[in-house]
Protein backbone atom coordinates (compact mmCIF):
# COMPACT_ATOMS: atom_id res chain seq x y z
CA UNK A 1 0.00 0.00 0.00
CA UNK A 2 1.12 3.79 -1.14
CA UNK A 3 1.96 6.21 1.81
CA UNK A 4 -0.79 7.86 0.86
CA UNK A 5 -3.37 5.82 0.85
CA UNK A 6 -2.13 4.38 3.88
CA UNK A 7 -2.85 8.10 5.86
CA UNK A 8 -5.95 8.37 4.15
CA UNK A 9 -6.57 5.40 5.89
CA UNK A 10 -5.35 6.29 9.04
CA UNK A 11 -6.98 9.52 8.88
CA UNK A 12 -10.14 7.69 8.10
CA UNK A 13 -9.82 5.34 11.19
CA UNK A 14 -9.16 8.19 12.96
CA UNK A 15 -11.86 10.06 12.18
CA UNK A 16 -13.97 7.06 12.97
CA UNK A 17 -12.13 6.62 16.09
CA UNK A 18 -13.06 9.81 17.22
CA UNK A 19 -16.55 10.75 16.26
CA UNK A 20 -17.59 7.18 17.42
CA UNK A 21 -16.23 8.79 21.10
CA UNK A 22 -18.40 11.75 20.79
CA UNK A 23 -20.96 10.16 19.70
CA UNK A 24 -20.54 7.70 23.10
CA UNK A 25 -20.52 10.87 25.83
CA UNK A 26 -23.26 13.24 24.14
CA UNK A 27 -26.35 11.51 24.77
CA UNK A 28 -25.18 11.22 28.36
CA UNK A 29 -23.10 14.51 28.91
CA UNK A 30 -25.83 17.03 29.40
CA UNK A 31 -27.80 14.18 31.93
CA UNK A 32 -24.41 13.72 33.32
CA UNK A 33 -24.01 16.79 34.57
CA UNK A 34 -27.45 17.09 35.85
CA UNK A 35 -26.56 13.99 38.07
CA UNK A 36 -23.45 16.30 39.33
CA UNK A 37 -26.01 19.24 40.63
CA UNK A 38 -25.51 21.69 37.93
CA UNK A 39 -28.86 23.81 36.99
CA UNK A 40 -29.96 24.11 33.57
CA UNK A 41 -27.58 27.21 33.89
CA UNK A 42 -24.98 26.06 34.93
CA UNK A 43 -24.73 23.05 32.42
CA UNK A 44 -25.31 25.70 29.55
CA UNK A 45 -22.65 27.70 30.87
CA UNK A 46 -20.13 24.59 31.16
CA UNK A 47 -21.20 23.50 27.60
CA UNK A 48 -20.24 27.13 25.98
CA UNK A 49 -17.38 26.58 28.08
CA UNK A 50 -16.26 23.65 26.04
CA UNK A 51 -16.48 25.25 22.80
CA UNK A 52 -14.73 28.55 24.14
CA UNK A 53 -12.02 26.45 24.92
CA UNK A 54 -12.61 24.37 21.59
CA UNK A 55 -11.43 28.14 20.33
CA UNK A 56 -8.75 28.82 21.90
CA UNK A 57 -6.91 25.07 21.59
CA UNK A 58 -8.27 24.74 17.72
CA UNK A 59 -6.82 27.72 17.20
CA UNK A 60 -3.24 27.96 18.38
CA UNK A 61 -2.90 24.41 17.57
CA UNK A 62 -4.06 24.55 13.43
CA UNK A 63 -1.73 27.98 13.14
CA UNK A 64 1.26 26.07 14.00
CA UNK A 65 0.43 22.93 12.66
CA UNK A 66 2.57 23.22 9.38
CA UNK A 67 5.55 24.86 11.03
CA UNK A 68 5.63 21.78 13.73
CA UNK A 69 4.31 19.56 11.98
CA UNK A 70 0.82 18.29 11.32
CA UNK A 71 1.60 14.58 12.86
CA UNK A 72 2.88 16.36 16.16
CA UNK A 73 -0.46 18.55 16.73
CA UNK A 74 -2.50 15.49 16.33
CA UNK A 75 -0.50 13.48 18.76
CA UNK A 76 -1.18 17.01 21.19
CA UNK A 77 -4.93 17.18 20.33
CA UNK A 78 -5.30 13.07 21.45
CA UNK A 79 -3.66 13.68 24.67
CA UNK A 80 -5.68 16.49 25.92
CA UNK A 81 -8.58 14.54 24.74
CA UNK A 82 -7.17 11.44 27.18
CA UNK A 83 -7.02 14.29 29.61
CA UNK A 84 -10.51 15.55 29.43
CA UNK A 85 -12.13 12.02 29.98
CA UNK A 86 -9.79 11.29 32.80
CA UNK A 87 -11.07 14.54 34.84
CA UNK A 88 -14.71 13.56 33.87
CA UNK A 89 -14.10 10.59 35.68
CA UNK A 90 -12.37 11.44 38.84
CA UNK A 91 -14.22 14.48 39.99
CA UNK A 92 -17.66 16.19 40.42
CA UNK A 93 -15.95 19.37 41.10
CA UNK A 94 -18.08 22.30 38.73
CA UNK A 95 -14.72 24.35 38.41
CA UNK A 96 -12.11 20.98 37.95
CA UNK A 97 -14.96 19.87 35.34
CA UNK A 98 -15.30 23.11 33.81
CA UNK A 99 -11.29 23.08 33.32
CA UNK A 100 -11.73 20.10 31.60
CA UNK A 101 -14.20 21.18 29.49
CA UNK A 102 -11.84 24.15 28.54
CA UNK A 103 -8.75 22.37 27.37
CA UNK A 104 -10.04 18.50 27.12
CA UNK A 105 -11.77 18.30 23.49
CA UNK A 106 -15.09 17.29 24.89
CA UNK A 107 -18.12 17.12 22.00
CA UNK A 108 -21.15 18.45 23.66
CA UNK A 109 -22.80 17.75 20.17
CA UNK A 110 -21.56 14.60 18.92
CA UNK A 111 -19.51 16.33 16.32
CA UNK A 112 -16.12 17.44 15.08
CA UNK A 113 -14.82 19.83 18.42
CA UNK A 114 -11.37 20.88 18.65
CA UNK A 115 -7.88 20.89 16.10
CA UNK A 116 -8.64 17.36 14.67
CA UNK A 117 -10.39 18.39 11.42
CA UNK A 118 -8.73 21.40 10.28
CA UNK A 119 -5.78 19.59 10.28
CA UNK A 120 -6.99 16.40 8.48
CA UNK A 121 -8.82 18.07 5.93
CA UNK A 122 -5.45 19.91 4.61
CA UNK A 123 -4.04 16.60 4.28
CA UNK A 124 -6.58 14.87 2.93
CA UNK A 125 -7.07 17.50 0.18
CA UNK A 126 -3.02 16.64 -0.64
CA UNK A 127 -3.44 13.34 -0.65
CA UNK A 128 -6.05 13.14 -3.57
CA UNK A 129 -6.82 15.13 -6.47
CA UNK A 130 -8.59 17.98 -7.25
CA UNK A 131 -11.31 15.95 -8.71
CA UNK A 132 -11.72 13.19 -6.10
CA UNK A 133 -11.57 16.26 -3.19
CA UNK A 134 -15.26 16.28 -2.92
CA UNK A 135 -16.30 12.37 -3.37
CA UNK A 136 -13.42 11.69 -0.66
CA UNK A 137 -15.09 14.01 2.16
CA UNK A 138 -18.52 13.02 1.48
CA UNK A 139 -16.64 9.45 2.30
CA UNK A 140 -14.71 11.48 5.51
CA UNK A 141 -17.71 12.49 6.79
CA UNK A 142 -20.41 9.59 5.73
CA UNK A 143 -17.51 7.14 8.23
CA UNK A 144 -17.72 9.84 10.68
CA UNK A 145 -21.50 10.22 11.16
CA UNK A 146 -21.49 6.28 11.53
CA UNK A 147 -19.27 6.34 13.86
CA UNK A 148 -21.42 8.90 15.78
CA UNK A 149 -24.55 6.62 15.34
CA UNK A 150 -23.06 3.80 17.07
CA UNK A 151 -21.10 5.85 19.74
CA UNK A 152 -24.25 7.31 20.52
CA UNK A 153 -26.08 3.93 20.23
CA UNK A 154 -23.62 2.36 22.22
CA UNK A 155 -23.36 5.18 24.97
CA UNK A 156 -27.25 5.02 25.27
CA UNK A 157 -27.82 1.44 26.25
CA UNK A 158 -24.81 1.14 27.82
CA UNK A 159 -26.07 3.41 30.45
CA UNK A 160 -29.37 1.77 30.71
CA UNK A 161 -27.74 -1.98 31.00
CA UNK A 162 -25.16 -0.71 33.69
CA UNK A 163 -28.27 0.95 35.34
CA UNK A 164 -29.96 -2.39 34.85
CA UNK A 165 -27.26 -4.59 36.81
CA UNK A 166 -27.54 -1.87 39.26
CA UNK A 167 -25.07 0.84 39.30
CA UNK A 168 -26.46 4.56 40.00
CA UNK A 169 -27.22 6.68 37.08
CA UNK A 170 -23.92 8.81 38.21
CA UNK A 171 -21.53 5.59 37.90
CA UNK A 172 -22.95 4.59 34.71
CA UNK A 173 -22.23 7.57 33.19
CA UNK A 174 -18.33 7.81 34.71
CA UNK A 175 -17.95 4.57 32.78
CA UNK A 176 -19.15 6.13 29.48
CA UNK A 177 -16.59 9.29 30.09
CA UNK A 178 -13.77 6.51 30.94
CA UNK A 179 -14.37 5.10 27.38
CA UNK A 180 -14.14 8.26 26.08
CA UNK A 181 -10.65 8.40 27.64
CA UNK A 182 -9.81 5.15 25.94
CA UNK A 183 -10.78 6.21 22.56
CA UNK A 184 -8.26 9.02 22.96
CA UNK A 185 -5.31 6.69 23.27
CA UNK A 186 -6.50 5.06 20.24
CA UNK A 187 -6.43 8.19 18.47
CA UNK A 188 -2.57 8.34 19.62
CA UNK A 189 -1.83 5.26 18.53
CA UNK A 190 -3.41 5.67 15.10
CA UNK A 191 -1.57 9.21 14.89
CA UNK A 192 1.70 7.63 15.68
CA UNK A 193 2.08 5.98 12.50
CA UNK A 194 1.42 9.11 9.86
CA UNK A 195 3.96 9.37 7.15
CA UNK A 196 5.74 12.49 5.65
CA UNK A 197 3.03 12.10 2.99
CA UNK A 198 0.75 13.93 5.54
CA UNK A 199 2.97 16.83 6.35
CA UNK A 200 2.70 20.13 4.21
CA UNK A 201 5.37 20.36 1.35
CA UNK A 202 8.52 21.85 2.04
CA UNK A 203 7.78 24.25 -1.20
CA UNK A 204 5.45 26.61 0.07
CA UNK A 205 6.09 30.76 0.28
CA UNK A 206 7.25 32.31 2.78
CA UNK A 207 4.12 34.61 3.76
CA UNK A 208 2.22 31.76 5.01
CA UNK A 209 5.75 29.72 6.16
CA UNK A 210 5.84 32.24 8.88
CA UNK A 211 2.03 33.15 10.27
CA UNK A 212 1.59 36.14 12.31
CA UNK A 213 -1.16 37.72 14.09
CA UNK A 214 -1.91 40.27 11.25
CA UNK A 215 -2.20 37.23 8.26
CA UNK A 216 -3.03 33.58 10.87
CA UNK A 217 -0.91 31.79 7.86
CA UNK A 218 -3.58 33.03 5.30
CA UNK A 219 -2.41 36.32 2.50
CA UNK A 220 -4.16 35.77 -0.75
CA UNK A 221 -7.35 34.07 0.59
CA UNK A 222 -7.42 36.82 3.28
CA UNK A 223 -11.13 38.14 2.01
CA UNK A 224 -12.77 35.31 0.76
CA UNK A 225 -11.87 33.26 3.72
CA UNK A 226 -12.72 35.96 6.03
CA UNK A 227 -16.26 36.06 4.70
CA UNK A 228 -16.72 32.42 5.04
CA UNK A 229 -15.76 32.62 8.52
CA UNK A 230 -18.25 35.31 9.24
CA UNK A 231 -21.04 33.44 7.69
CA UNK A 232 -20.08 29.62 9.18
CA UNK A 233 -20.13 31.50 12.91
CA UNK A 234 -23.62 32.33 12.11
CA UNK A 235 -24.69 29.09 10.94
CA UNK A 236 -22.70 27.25 14.44
CA UNK A 237 -24.34 29.77 16.72
CA UNK A 238 -27.71 28.83 15.37
CA UNK A 239 -26.13 25.11 15.44
CA UNK A 240 -25.22 25.59 19.54
CA UNK A 241 -29.06 26.23 20.83
CA UNK A 242 -30.13 22.35 19.46
CA UNK A 243 -26.16 20.39 19.91
CA UNK A 244 -27.22 16.64 20.57
CA UNK A 245 -26.55 16.72 24.49
CA UNK A 246 -29.09 19.36 24.38
CA UNK A 247 -31.87 17.53 22.24
CA UNK A 248 -31.41 14.63 24.28
CA UNK A 249 -32.23 16.53 27.42
CA UNK A 250 -35.22 17.93 25.55
CA UNK A 251 -36.52 14.70 24.72
CA UNK A 252 -35.71 13.54 27.82
CA UNK A 253 -37.74 15.93 30.00
CA UNK A 254 -40.58 16.48 27.43
CA UNK A 255 -41.24 12.77 27.05
CA UNK A 256 -39.17 11.13 29.95
CA UNK A 257 -37.90 8.58 27.40
CA UNK A 258 -34.37 6.99 28.54
CA UNK A 259 -30.99 6.42 27.14
CA UNK A 260 -31.76 3.17 25.39
CA UNK A 261 -34.27 5.18 23.13
CA UNK A 262 -32.44 8.46 23.13
CA UNK A 263 -29.22 6.31 22.13
CA UNK A 264 -31.29 4.62 19.39
CA UNK A 265 -33.05 7.73 18.34
CA UNK A 266 -29.83 9.46 17.56
CA UNK A 267 -27.85 6.33 16.24
CA UNK A 268 -30.66 6.57 13.46
CA UNK A 269 -30.51 10.34 12.80
CA UNK A 270 -26.42 10.24 12.48
CA UNK A 271 -27.01 7.11 9.97
CA UNK A 272 -29.45 8.86 8.15
CA UNK A 273 -27.38 12.22 8.22
CA UNK A 274 -23.67 10.01 7.40
CA UNK A 275 -25.88 9.13 3.95
CA UNK A 276 -27.54 12.66 2.96
CA UNK A 277 -23.66 13.93 3.26
CA UNK A 278 -22.57 11.17 0.78
CA UNK A 279 -25.57 12.20 -1.47
CA UNK A 280 -23.93 15.48 -1.23
CA UNK A 281 -21.12 14.69 -3.54
CA UNK A 282 -23.32 13.53 -6.47
CA UNK A 283 -25.96 16.76 -6.03
CA UNK A 284 -22.91 18.68 -6.31
CA UNK A 285 -21.86 17.45 -9.48
CA UNK A 286 -24.78 18.48 -11.10
CA UNK A 287 -25.73 21.92 -9.33
CA UNK A 288 -22.39 23.25 -7.79
CA UNK A 289 -21.01 23.16 -4.31
CA UNK A 290 -22.97 26.42 -3.66
CA UNK A 291 -26.41 25.32 -4.50
CA UNK A 292 -25.83 21.83 -2.71
CA UNK A 293 -25.28 23.93 0.27
CA UNK A 294 -27.78 26.32 0.40
CA UNK A 295 -31.01 24.06 -1.30
CA UNK A 296 -30.66 21.06 1.59
CA UNK A 297 -30.03 23.02 4.82
CA UNK A 298 -33.01 25.30 4.12
CA UNK A 299 -35.77 22.20 3.96
CA UNK A 300 -33.65 20.84 6.79
CA UNK A 301 -33.65 23.58 9.14
CA UNK A 302 -37.66 24.06 8.55
CA UNK A 303 -37.99 20.58 9.64
CA UNK A 304 -35.87 21.75 12.52
CA UNK A 305 -38.12 24.06 13.21
CA UNK A 306 -40.98 21.82 12.95
CA UNK A 307 -40.06 19.06 16.13
CA UNK A 308 -41.16 20.92 19.06
CA UNK A 309 -44.72 21.53 17.11
CA UNK A 310 -45.29 17.75 16.79
CA UNK A 311 -48.33 16.35 19.07
CA UNK A 312 -46.40 13.42 20.26
CA UNK A 313 -43.38 11.44 20.76
CA UNK A 314 -43.30 9.47 17.44
CA UNK A 315 -44.15 12.26 15.13
CA UNK A 316 -41.40 14.37 16.85
CA UNK A 317 -39.04 11.59 16.62
CA UNK A 318 -40.01 11.07 12.85
CA UNK A 319 -39.62 14.93 11.68
CA UNK A 320 -36.24 15.10 13.74
CA UNK A 321 -34.93 11.71 11.33
CA UNK A 322 -36.24 13.52 7.95
CA UNK A 323 -34.18 16.22 9.50
CA UNK A 324 -31.27 14.19 9.40
CA UNK A 325 -32.02 12.47 6.23
CA UNK A 326 -30.90 16.28 4.31
CA UNK A 327 -29.20 17.59 7.58
CA UNK A 328 -25.55 17.28 6.53
CA UNK A 329 -25.60 17.46 2.18
CA UNK A 330 -23.96 21.00 3.13
CA UNK A 331 -21.33 19.50 5.03
CA UNK A 332 -18.86 17.79 2.63
CA UNK A 333 -19.41 20.89 0.43
CA UNK A 334 -18.75 23.29 2.76
CA UNK A 335 -15.64 21.71 3.18
CA UNK A 336 -14.39 21.17 -0.51
CA UNK A 337 -15.60 24.58 -1.25
CA UNK A 338 -13.06 26.43 1.47
CA UNK A 339 -10.48 24.19 0.18
CA UNK A 340 -10.76 24.58 -3.45
CA UNK A 341 -10.97 28.45 -3.10
CA UNK A 342 -7.72 28.89 -1.00
CA UNK A 343 -3.84 28.11 -2.37
CA UNK A 344 -2.77 25.03 -1.55
CA UNK A 345 -0.60 26.05 0.70
CA UNK A 346 -3.19 27.90 3.08
CA UNK A 347 -5.36 25.40 3.65
CA UNK A 348 -4.40 24.03 7.21
CA UNK A 349 -5.12 27.64 8.33
CA UNK A 350 -8.00 28.24 6.34
CA UNK A 351 -9.76 25.29 7.56
CA UNK A 352 -8.47 26.17 10.78
CA UNK A 353 -9.77 29.85 10.91
CA UNK A 354 -13.25 28.60 9.32
CA UNK A 355 -13.18 26.01 11.94
CA UNK A 356 -12.49 28.46 15.07
CA UNK A 357 -15.32 30.99 13.69
CA UNK A 358 -17.64 27.77 13.88
CA UNK A 359 -16.49 27.45 17.50
CA UNK A 360 -16.97 31.45 18.17
CA UNK A 361 -20.30 31.20 16.89
CA UNK A 362 -20.96 27.85 18.50
CA UNK A 363 -19.69 29.19 22.21
CA UNK A 364 -22.29 31.14 23.14
CA UNK A 365 -25.24 29.65 22.42
CA UNK A 366 -25.32 26.66 24.47
CA UNK A 367 -25.66 29.27 27.50
CA UNK A 368 -28.68 30.89 26.22
CA UNK A 369 -30.36 27.69 25.48
CA UNK A 370 -30.08 26.94 28.89
CA UNK A 371 -31.35 29.87 29.77
CA UNK A 372 -34.31 29.44 27.83
CA UNK A 373 -34.91 25.94 28.72
CA UNK A 374 -35.16 26.45 32.57
CA UNK A 375 -38.02 28.54 31.44
CA UNK A 376 -41.19 25.94 30.91
CA UNK A 377 -42.58 28.33 28.32
CA UNK A 378 -39.41 28.75 26.33
CA UNK A 379 -38.44 25.02 27.03
CA UNK A 380 -38.76 24.51 23.15
CA UNK A 381 -37.52 27.98 21.98
CA UNK A 382 -33.82 26.84 20.61
CA UNK A 383 -35.36 25.02 18.00
CA UNK A 384 -37.24 28.16 16.71
CA UNK A 385 -34.37 30.62 16.89
CA UNK A 386 -31.92 27.33 15.83
CA UNK A 387 -34.11 27.39 12.75
CA UNK A 388 -34.51 30.53 11.51
CA UNK A 389 -30.88 31.53 11.99
CA UNK A 390 -29.29 29.00 10.26
CA UNK A 391 -32.29 29.92 7.29
CA UNK A 392 -30.74 33.42 7.29
CA UNK A 393 -27.20 32.23 6.93
CA UNK A 394 -28.25 30.39 4.16
CA UNK A 395 -29.54 32.90 2.15
CA UNK A 396 -26.84 35.33 3.12
CA UNK A 397 -24.40 32.44 1.99
CA UNK A 398 -26.30 32.35 -1.47
CA UNK A 399 -25.96 35.73 -2.11
CA UNK A 400 -22.59 36.22 -1.97
CA UNK A 401 -21.25 33.27 -2.78
CA UNK A 402 -23.43 32.09 -5.77
CA UNK A 403 -21.37 33.53 -8.88
CA UNK A 404 -17.95 31.85 -7.12
CA UNK A 405 -17.85 28.51 -8.18
CA UNK A 406 -14.96 26.14 -8.45
CA UNK A 407 -14.30 22.70 -9.52
CA UNK A 408 -14.74 19.80 -7.30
Amino acid sequence: MSTARSDTAILFSARTTRLFAYGFVSVVLVLYLAETGLSPLGIGTLLSATLAGDIVVSLWITMIADRMGRKKMLLLGSLLMILGGVVFVLTQNPVLLTLAAIIGIISPSGNEIGPFLSIEQAALAQLVSDQKRTALFGWYNLAGSFATAAGALAGGWLATLLQDFGLSAFASYRSIMAGYACCGAILLLLFSRLSQDSELPRQVSPEVQAPTRFNFGIARSKNIVLKLSGLFAVDAFAGGFVVQSMVAWWFHVQYGIDEGLLGTMFFGANLLAGVSALAATKIAGRIGLVNTMVFSHIPSNILLCLVPLMPNLWLAITVLLLRASISQMDVPARQSYTMAVVDPEERTAASGITHVARSVGAASSPVLAGLLMANPLLFSAPFFIAGGLKIVYDLYLYKLFKNVQTSH
